[in-house]
C-alpha cells in the first residue's frame, strides 16, 4: 500500500511505500522489440505462437504486439521481452467509452520446456506500474518455469492515459517542513489534491473508471486476448487487493495465486491501518527485546517509542539536512504524526530502528530526519505514482464503508496513549476523507467489500515486522479460501518477496506445485542483529 515513502532495504532491488526509492524519471525506456520468437522455446498462446506475439480481439479488448512499455529507469529484466498493447473501454458500463491503451511485457522463463501456465504480476500501490516492477520480480527467480506478465495497470506510468499528478509529489517533498498533521498541512494536502482532480478532468478522463472492478476486467481481457487458458496472479501490498477482487469475479481463468503483503478489500481502510502499525511495531520492539544486547541497550523500547511520540506532538522538534541532488538544506519537522509514519517505513530498516530512536531521545535527529525527508525528495517519488488510480480505488472502496472517524476509531484501539491529533489521522493516509470529498467520485458497489471464497489454491505471504498490512491478514483471507496456505516471514517487513530470499524459495515452489509449497528455509532464519550504540 503507498502514498508516501520513506527507507526500505531490497535484496532484489521498488518503491512500495513504502518506499523504496534513484536515476532521475526523465530516463524512459521505450522501444524494446520482442526478441526472435525462435530464441528459446516459449510457453504458447494456443496457436503454436510464443505469447504476446499474435495480434488478437476478444470482445472490446484487442492486443496488438509492438514496443515494450516505457519505464522511468532502464529495466535490464525487460531486455529480450516480448511486449505489446491491450486497448479496452475506458468504462465498461457506459455504451460508446473511449478506449484506453495498458502497456504490456512478457519475461520468457528461464527454463528451456516452460509451463504452459504463466505468471502475472501484479503492482503495490495503488498506483505503481508492474512494468518498473519487473526487476524485482525476475532478480526473485519467479520465471524459473513460466513466463512472467507484466502489464501497466489502467492509469499508470507506461499507460495512456497516465493519471500522474507531480504537484502531489512535489507538495509531499515539501511538507516535510510542515508540521504533519496542522490542520494549515490538510488545507494544502487538499488543495494539491483537488488541483490534480481537476486537471485529469479537464483532460478528458472518467476518474470513476479508475477502480479495481475495471482493472480486474482488464486483466481478464488480458488473458484472453493472448489466448490463455490459465495462468497465476503473484500480488504484491496493493496488488493483493486487486487479486483478491479478480478471484472473486473472474475466477475461471485462475489456476493459483500467491498474496504477499496482504490487503483484504473486505476490511481495508483508515482503521486496519493503525492495526497493521501495531502489529508491525509489536514484532520489530519483541525482536529487540528478546536479544539481551538489544534489551539492555534499548530497554522498553514500545515505551520510549510511545513517549517521544507524546513528546514530539508537543513539541515539534526542527531540524535540516543535506541530501544528494539538493544544493541547500531541507527543512525537516519532525512531531508524533511524523516519527508514526516514519516507522512504519523503517522497518524496512529495522536493525536501525532502536538505535535511530535512541539518538532522538537524546537530540540527535538527524538520522531520522534524513531518512523522512530523503524517500520523499527521492527522484523516485516524484512524477511515477498514479494517484488517479490511488484515489480511485481508496475514494469509491474505501471510505464510502467506514465512519467518518474510522482512523481516530482505530488509534484510540490500538495506540490509546497516543495524542488525539496522532490518532486522527491513519497511518500513510493523512487526510485521506477530505481528499476524497474533493476527487468526488461515485461509491464501488457495496459488494467490493466481500470476502473472497473460493477453492483457488492460494499462497498468503507476510512478513512479522510488515507495519503496512499486519501478518493477521494472512489467516483473515484464509477463512473464506478452501486451499489457502498461510506463511508468515519472521523479521521481515512489507513484500517479503523483495527482501527474503526464502520467501522467494516459497514462492517458487508454490507455483511448481500449488498444494505443497516447500517451507523447508523457515527454519534456517535467524533474528537480525540490531545496531548497539556504543
Amino acid at each position: 500500500m503507498t502514498r508516501h515513502q520513506a527507507p526500505r532495504r531490497r535484496r532484489t532491488a521498488r518503491r512500495l511505500l513504502a518506499a523504496s526509492a534513484g536515476m532521475t524519471a526523465g530516463l524512459l525506456v521505450t522501444g524494446l522489440l520482442a526478441a526472435p520468437a525462435q530464441a528459446q522455446p516459449q510457453a504458447d498462446d494456443g496457436t503454436g505462437a510464443p505469447i504476446g506475439t499474435t495480434a488478437r480481439t476478444v470482445g472490446d479488448a484487442r492486443y496488438e504486439p509492438g514496443p515494450c512499455p516505457r519505464t522511468a529507469d532502464p529495466v535490464e529484466a525487460l531486455e529480450g521481452a516480448r511486449c505489446g498493447t491491450l486497448t479496452v473501454p475506458e468504462n465498461r458500463a457506459k455504451a460508446g467509452s473511449k478506449t484506453i491503451e495498458l502497456g504490456v511485457a512478457i519475461v520468457p522463463a528461464a527454463a528451456d520446456t516452460p509451463k504452459p501456465d504463466p505468471i502475472v504480476w501484479l503492482a503495490g500501490g495503488p498506483g505503481d506500474d508492474a512494468v518498473g516492477e519487473a526487476k524485482m520480480a525476475i532478480d526473485g527467480g519467479l520465471n524459473r518455469d513460466r513466463d512472467v506478465i507484466f502489464m501497466s495497470q489502467r492509469g499508470t506510468y507506461s499507460a495512456d492515459p497516465a493519471l500522474l499528478c507531480p504537484n502531489i509529489d512535489e507538495f509531499n517533498a515539501r511538507a516535510v517542513g510542515l508540521v504533519y498533521d496542522a490542520p494549515s498541512t490538510g488545507r494544502l494536502h487538499v488543495e494539491a489534491t483537488k488541483a490534480c482532480r481537476d486537471k485529469l478532468a479537464a483532460g478528458g478522463t472518467d476518474l470513476s473508471a479508475y477502480n479495481d472492478t475495471e482493472s480486474a476486467a482488464d486483466y481478464d481481457d488480458l488473458r484472453t486476448a493472448l489466448g490463455i487458458k490459465l495462468w497465476n496472479l503473484y500480488g504484491i501490498s496493493y496488488g493483493t487487493h486487486l487479486a483478491l477482487v479478480y478471484m472473486r469475479l473472474h475466477p475461471e481463468g485462475l489456476r493459483s495465486v500467491g498474496i504477499d503483503g496482504i490487503l483484504p478489500p473486505s476490511r481495508s481502510g483508515e482503521t486496519s491501518t493503525w492495526s497493521s502499525a501495531r502489529q508491525g511495531f509489536d514484532g520489530l520492539f519483541k525482536a529487540c527485546a528478546d536479544q539481551p544486547a538489544c534489551n539492555k541497550r534499548y530497554p522498553n523500547l514500545s515505551a520510549s517509542f510511545g513517549r517521544l511520540v507524546r513528546d514530539l506532538e508537543a513539541k515539534p522538534v526542527t531540524t535540516t539536512v543535506k541530501l544528494d541532488g539538493k544544493d541547500e538544506p531541507v527543512k525537516v519537522v519532525l512531531d508524533g504524526g511524523t516519527l508514526v509514519n516514519w516507522l512504519v517505513s523503517a522497518t524496512h530498516v529495522a536493525t536501525q530502528v532502536p538505535a535511530a530512536l535512541d539518538e532522538l531521545a537524546h537530540g540527535k535527529p538527524q538520522r531520522i530526519a534524513e531518512q523522512w525527508a530523503g524517500g520523499k525528495h527521492s527522484p523516485q517519488a516524484i512524477g511515477r505514482l498514479s494517484h488517479g488510480l490511488v484515489y480511485g480505488v481508496f475514494c469509491s472502496e474505501w471510505t464510502p464503508y467506514e465512519s467518518k472517524d474510522a482512523a481516530l476509531q482505530g488509534g484510540r484501539k490500538e495506540f490509546p496513549n497516543f495524542p488525539r491529533s496522532v490518532q486522527a489521522q491513519a497511518p500513510l493516509l493523512p487526510f485521506l476523507r477530505p481528499d476524497c470529498d474533493v476527487w468526488n467520485v461515485p461509491p464501488a458497489a457495496p459488494s467490493i467489500r466481500d470476502a473472497t471464497r473460493g477453492d483457488i489454491p492460494t499462497l498468503a505471504l507476510s512478513g512479522s515486522f510488515d507495519a503496512q498490512t499486519g501478518a493477521d491478514n494472512g489467516p483473515y483471507v484464509a477463512r473464506t479460501l478452501s486451499k489457502a496456505q498461510v506463511v508468515t516471514i519472521p523479521y521481515e517487513p512489507h513484500v517479503v518477496f523483495a527482501t527474503s530470499e526464502c520467501a522467494q524459495e516459497i514462492a517458487v515452489s508454490f507455483f511448481e506445485t500449488p498444494s505443497a509449497p516447500k517451507t523447508e528455509c523457515l527454519k534456517g532464519l535467524e533474528p537480525p542483529e540490531f545496531e548497539i550504540a556504543p
